[in-house]
């Protein structure tokens, strides 16, 4: 895929180890174009892992703090993998495939790691996890035109198709393949997982853009996936989630179900909660002109440095210069007022609602 998005004029960036493209026409319009249209992503990079066997299932829970049983065939989730500190090895997808076969969907830059940290905590268990990230090119085709355009390429009834499920069809003319309809830009859309080979790959990324031509479908690259997730407040491995911050702190409570029972950093989170946060994530809208960027530090209004910001960029549907922070719990209330330190000038912002942006309903 790589001599395709230089053909197709992508500026290419190392991204994980990858040779990525990170735009294509410009970020500002491949980001419009996933909210009013539709575009599409090359999301090769991101790593599967395939957890296979008859104790997959007590598995996947041991290692994951969303709850696998509550999963039908069919059916993803999203959750991480967590350090018995109950900090992020990573945060992850998982998908049911059948009753004992389980796929979990990783980041780019963590994929080694968390290969390996995933088989040396499933050993007790019968099943077998197998990184199978090279089997498959992952397309994303997001935007609200995103129905239409994979709608001319297979033969799944996509309506059938509920948001963080997934099925097989032909797609393509490839045969049994998987789409699953998940996504990291806050809007609907579509992910395909074809085989790898350079041909194949080729031939289907042509063959989409073709097919999203009527509805002014544009490439899109890691710039644009960036600030996308951003306005939809996803956390991103490294700046939201690491390995220093827990559950709580990065406002992921919803994800964590302590009632199923014990998994890795369980004993961990219940203390933490017991003890209290001492910094929580918000969103912040910057009200004065100036660019909050990924690890300026934030104030008080009366100077005291009290946190720094982990993604920040302009929004470009939105219109607004955003940011996501870490705080301490008495600077989290919507409306407070703090400063960010913009090139040695304090410059006002305001906690405000996440996510900052919401796809309208139907």
């Amino acid at each position: 895929m790589n001599a395709v998005h230089r053909r197709t004029g992508a500026k290419m960036v190392d991204f994980g180890g990858w040779d990525m493209p990170v735009e294509y026409s410009g970020l500002i319009a491949e980001h419009m174009a996933v909210r009013t249209a539709v575009g599409v992503f090359d999301v090769s990079h991101m790593g599967d892992i395939l957890i296979r066997g008859p104790q997959a299932l007590p598995a996947v829970q041991h290692i994951s703090m969303n709850d696998a049983l509550r999963l039908q065939r069919g059916q993803a989730q999203y959750s991480a993998l967590l350090y018995p500190e109950g900090t992020f090895v990573d945060d992850v997808i998982v998908h049911k495939l059948g009753e004992n076969d389980y796929l979990l969907v990783i980041n780019a830059g963590t994929r080694e790691k968390d290969v390996n940290w995933v088989r040396q905590n499933v050993r007790q268990f019968r099943c077998h996890a197998d990184n199978v990230s090279d089997y498959y090119t992952q397309l994303a085709i997001q935007g609200p035109r995103a129905v239409d355009v994979v709608g001319k390429l297979t033969d799944v009834d996509l309506s059938a198709v509920k948001n963080y499920w997934f099925t097989y069809g032909r797609v393509c003319g490839l045969p049994n393949t998987m789409v699953a309809r998940t996504g990291y830009t806050g809007e609907d859309g579509f992910e395909i997982y074809i085989p790898a080979d350079e041909p194949t790959s080729t031939r289907v990324w042509n063959e989409v853009l073709a097919a999203g031509k009527e509805f002014g479908i544009l490439p899109c690259g890691l710039g644009a996936r960036n600030t996308l997730r951003l306005e939809a407040k996803m956390a991103l491995y490294g700046h939201e989630i690491s390995e220093t911050i827990n559950v709580w702190e990065a406002d992921l409570a919803r994800y964590c179900k302590m009632e199923k029972g014990d998994f890795i950093g369980r004993d961990a989170l219940d203390r933490a909660k017991g003890e209290g946060v001492k910094r929580i994530l918000v969103g912040l809208e910057m009200i004065e002109r100036g660019i909050g960027r990924d690890g300026y530090k934030v104030f008080s209004e009366s100077g005291d440095p009290i946190g720094s910001i982990t993604s920040g960029s302009p929004a470009p549907f939105l219109k607004k210069n955003i940011a996501l922070a870490y705080v301490p719990p008495s600077y989290s209330q919507i409306g407070t007022v703090v400063s960010v330190e913009v090139r040695n000038h304090k410059i006002k912002a305001q906690v405000v609602p996440t996510p900052f942006y919401k796809r309208p309903k139907k």
